[in-house]
């Protein structure tokens, strides 16, 4: 299942979700906490330089073991679908 981890706040992702059909949950991180756990926090990254999470992507199997990942600095690069499904079909 996708989840996704953002620092804004929760009316905000909640919003967004309902305006895109997300019916994933996404975690409010307003103070970056869990994305600097992570080392996802993107210094200044964002509009008006404000933190922001580190476009990333991970697929984790059922032990809860990162099998693969997509890192990248550009808001605009994204992990392409069939990448993550190659991805997922090879951990059978």
């Amino acid at each position: 299942m996708p989840v996704a981890i953002s620092v804004d706040p929760p009316e905000v992702s909640r919003n967004l979700a309902e305006k895109s059909g997300y019916t994933f949950p996404i975690l409010s991180d307003p103070d970056a906490s869990v994305i600097r756990r992570y080392h996802l926090l993107h210094p200044r990254g964002g509009p008006d330089e404000h933190d922001i999470a580190r476009p990333a992507e991970f697929l984790v199997d059922s032990t809860m073991t990162v099998r693969w990942a997509n890192f990248t600095e550009d808001l605009r690069v994204r992990a392409r679908a069939d990448d993550m499904l190659v991805a997922a079909k090879n951990l059978r």
